[in-house]
Formats: structure tokens, C-alpha cells, sequence
């Protein structure tokens, strides 16, 4: 990794307000069984247009902030993550990402993942990362899985949409976890 923000495939970087589109398509695109709980009522173009010039306009906080997912080799909009719900005291803090249809499975979310969770360990000194997957959408509990996180529970029929009742996976991975597998960054 040759910036924290950088990795092989992946950038993440602010949100700039001319992508509005892109989170526009970010939307239409991810409304499906892994993201059922964006489902939203259509949102006007002005709006999205206010919405991303505000988050924009924003100055950078470390408890709570949204990046967006940039792929290197042609500098396109793939998706974008979250952090927040942190708790300082506790040394907890919540993750979340969103990778457009069209560049799922080429390990965007994965590098990304890994980019805010060094950061949120190495530089913001927190010892756990907490991750809430809905039990059916086998492609994120994969991705977690792999980075290291743990099943710490199951909320039963804890979330409500399409007609029905849905789980939720509690996943959790420590900082001495994740050191483990990755190496922690150097001013070499």
C-alpha cells in the first residue's frame, strides 16, 4: 500500500458533488436481496444533487464519514463506504459498504474494507470492528469472513422488508485479529 487511502485496485477518497449520478445509479443499482435496507422511494435529481453537495461541503470527522470507492485503473465510481456508530470510550466502531452491481466480485469491497480498517485501528487507535450482514446475503458474510470477522450472534427476525421478517448476523473482528493476517503500516 503505498498511501493509506490507496491500495492495488482500489482509492478511497471524499465525496465531490458532481457524484450525484453515480450515487444516483449507486441506488438504482444495489436495491436487491444483499441491500434491502436502502430500499428507498425515488429520489428527484435535485435531491441527490443537495445531498451529495452536502456530504461534499462537510469537513472530514473520524467518527462518522462516508468515502467513496474509487476504482485506480480508470478512476470510476465503484461504490462507496462507512464508517460510524464509534464509541471511543469503547473502542468500537461500525462499518458498512456498497459496491455497484456492475463491479461486485472483482475485490473492490474487500480492499476497501481493508483500507478503512487499518485506518480506524492504526491511526484512530480502535479495538474492534463491528459489521451487521443480513443471514441470507452470502456474499457479504463471504467478505467478512475472509477479513477475519467473527460470528458474535444472531438477531432472529430483526429486520422487516419484502413482506416479511429477516435475521441479522453480528460479526466482529479485534485489532490484534486483524494484525494477524495484515501488516500494519510503516513510515518506510
Amino acid at each position: 500500500m503505498s498511501h493509506m487511502w490507496t491500495g492495488e485496485k482500489v482509492c478511497l477518497r471524499g465525496v465531490e458533488p458532481e457524484d450525484w449520478k453515480s450515487f444516483r445509479a449507486l441506488a438504482q443499482n444495489t436495491v436487491d436481496e444483499r441491500n434491502a435496507d436502502l430500499v428507498e422511494p425515488p429520489r428527484s435529481d435535485a435531491s441527490l444533487r443537495a445531498w451529495t453537495a452536502d456530504r461534499a461541503g462537510r469537513s472530514p470527522r473520524t467518527e462518522a464519514f462516508r468515502l467513496v470507492v474509487e476504482v485506480l485503473a480508470d478512476r470510476v465510481f465503484a461504490g462507496a463506504v462507512t464508517v460510524g456508530e464509534t464509541d471511543s470510550r469503547a473502542g468500537r466502531f461500525r462499518t458498512g459498504i456498497e459496491i455497484s452491481r456492475d463491479h461486485r466480485g472483482r475485490g473492490y469491497a474487500t480492499e476497501a474494507t481493508e483500507l478503512i480498517l487499518t485506518y480506524m485501528f492504526a491511526e484512530q487507535r480502535y479495538n474492534k470492528c463491528e459489521v451487521e450482514v443480513y443471514a441470507f446475503n452470502e456474499a457479504s458474510l463471504a467478505l467478512y469472513r475472509k477479513l477475519g470477522f467473527v460470528v458474535e450472534g444472531r438477531l432472529r427476525q430483526h429486520e422487516y422488508f419484502a413482506g416479511g421478517y429477516h435475521d441479522v448476523v453480528l460479526l466482529g473482528i479485534t485489532a490484534d485479529e486483524y494484525w494477524a493476517t495484515h501488516s500494519r503500516p510503516s513510515v518506510q
